[in-house]
């Protein structure tokens, strides 16, 4: 009988640790919807199909009115991004990130914003105004009443110089020249960082040089085998290199949000429905357990909610899980 009851507690408390991993996963998952096209749905159709498939977070490139109109109300988590092209005013002028966050944070207040990202994958000399927008940003939304908005930034995986091993992780040259604020302004505002993180570019830079199971999700065993660390994918991989390319330059204990994944379904090498589905929802069921060197969930966004047929042609047009008729490319479950 206590044979049975120490069973029977095992089992219950496993069946719990399943559904505790499931449920962080669901929590832990959002869709970029990007709109650089001419035949996508209105945004309250998109809307309803956020809340109709279980998609509890949206990122959003800009503040477009109908989306933040039609999202009020729903208790879907926004990001919402201040643009490039506003990057220099806001940086040089408080009064433009007031102004700013009145009129697209402040004019939406059933709306539940979560980050505002101040850029995306800023490159160049405009990277020098990445920490003076912020800082605005912040005080802005302070301001108003709004400080438990964060303010952050979205960067391309492209600054890391090295990521494989993780703990041999440093940015460019160029992006260490900019991330040192950046990481200070996170860690003292208790903000995260966000990453455009991508497999498939790795892998397709050079195939020959890669086993896709290890883009994919699906190696059967560690590729990567750093110190006490054991790597399956290189997504994992490519967080942890993030983490300690971070911790370089004063970003330690800032958590780092994944704001872009995904893989396309067509347009270019090893783009196919099948491969699509097997990457997304393989990130859909890892992301609620972490990476080797930090488990738990990784707030992440799949990109993106449709094809975008005013993208560059190729791959670029092919990342959606729907086509803008608002049928799935292939079966994916959150």
């Amino acid at each position: 009988m206590a044979r049975q009851g120490v069973a029977s507690m095992f089992a219950m408390a496993l069946l719990l640790g399943v559904f505790a991993s499931v449920l962080q996963s669901a929590e832990s998952i959002g869709v970029c919807y990007g709109m650089s096209g001419n035949n996508l749905p209105s945004p309250s159709t998109v809307i309803g199909m956020y809340k109709s498939n279980g998609i509890g977070a949206m990122r959003l490139y800009a503040p477009d009115q109908g989306a933040l109109q039609a999202v009020g109300g729903t208790g879907i988590s926004v990001v919402v991004g201040a643009p490039n092209d506003v990057l220099s005013n806001i940086a040089s002028s408080q009064a433009a990130a007031a102004s700013w966050v009145r009129n697209n944070i402040q004019a939406y207040p059933s709306v539940s914003f979560r980050y505002v990202s101040v850029g995306n994958e800023v490159a160049g000399g405009a990277a020098q105004n990445l920490a003076p927008a912020m800082e605005n940003m912040h005080a802005a939304l302070a301001a108003a009443g709004l400080g438990h908005i964060k303010v952050t930034t979205s960067v391309s995986q492209a600054i890391l110089g090295v990521f494989s091993p993780p703990s041999a992780a440093e940015f460019t040259g160029e992006a260490q020249g900019y991330m040192g604020p950046v990481l200070k302004f996170l860690a003292r505002t208790g903000s995260p960082l966000m990453a455009n993180i991508y497999p498939y570019f790795p892998y397709v830079y050079n195939p020959s040089a890669m086993d896709i199971n290890y883009a994919l999700f699906t190696a059967s065993g560690t590729v990567v085998q750093d110190g006490a660390y054991g790597y399956q994918n290189l997504f994992d991989t490519t967080v942890d290199a993030f983490y300690v390319a971070m911790g370089n330059h004063g970003g330690a204990g800032v958590p780092l949000v994944v704001s872009e994944s995904g893989w396309p379904s067509g347009g270019g090498t090893a783009a196919s429905p099948a491969n699509a589905r097997i990457y997304n929802q393989n990130l859909i069921n890892h992301v609620g357990r972490g990476t080797p060197r930090h488990p738990g969930a990784i707030e992440t966004f799949l990109f993106s909610m449709f094809n975008e047929n005013q993208k560059d042609s190729g791959v670029e047009q092919n990342w959606g899980l729907f086509y803008p008729n608002m049928q799935r490319v292939y079966p994916i479950s959150f």
